[in-house]
């Protein structure tokens, strides 16, 4: 699957839960998800811009790997994750073949469908409000028109500037590195 994916950082959730509403986005779910993040011990995943974390939500635990970003306006990347039973267990041989935790995302995250996007309010320790407006491509689609429907959406909703195409993880280690 490839994911294409845009995030903004915004002023207020309600302010924009509102505008969503208005648009007729359907509120979906609300979940906390716990992502621990991973460095290999063969590749340098900050040169490669790739990524490998186990998440833990509420009701689900899985494993995602997230290559390099296709494209230089969002993060488009293949995203390839399965379910898991135990995230202390993957952790375990993760950490016992060589990879070492780089650092833990916990955030609380309020989806909503809008058409074929996710969109989701993201509330991450340590971060200011976000928002991630997503679609995931089958293999064939085209990647840069669904960009630019992205965009499109986020203009609609009164975004048009504040967007960021590092992780989470990535914004976090700036912070800290300030």
């Amino acid at each position: 699957m490839i994911e294409v994916e845009v995030k903004a950082k915004i002023t207020s959730f309600n302010e924009i839960e509102k505008r969503l509403e208005a648009l007729g986005a359907v509120k979906s779910r609300k979940e906390f998800q716990e992502d621990i993040y991973f460095a290999s011990p063969i590749v340098d995943f900050a040169k490669t811009d790739e990524a490998l974390r186990i998440r833990t939500t509420d009701n689900d635990i899985f494993i995602t790997y997230k290559g390099p970003k296709l494209n230089s306006e969002a993060k488009t990347r293949k995203e390839v994750e399965m379910s898991i039973e135990s995230a202390s267990k993957a952790k375990d041989i993760f950490e016992e073949i060589g990879f070492k935790e780089v650092r833990t995302v916990r955030k609380n995250r309020q989806y909503y469908t809008y058409e074929n996007f996710e969109i989701s309010l993201d509330d991450v320790e340590g971060l200011p409000p976000y928002m991630e407006i997503e679609i995931a491509l089958d293999n064939g689609q085209e990647y840069d028109e669904a960009q630019s429907e992205i965009f499109r959406l986020f203009e609609k909703l009164g975004i048009t500037d504040g967007f960021e195409r590092t992780s989470y993880m990535e914004l976090l280690e700036n912070i800290l590195s300030d």
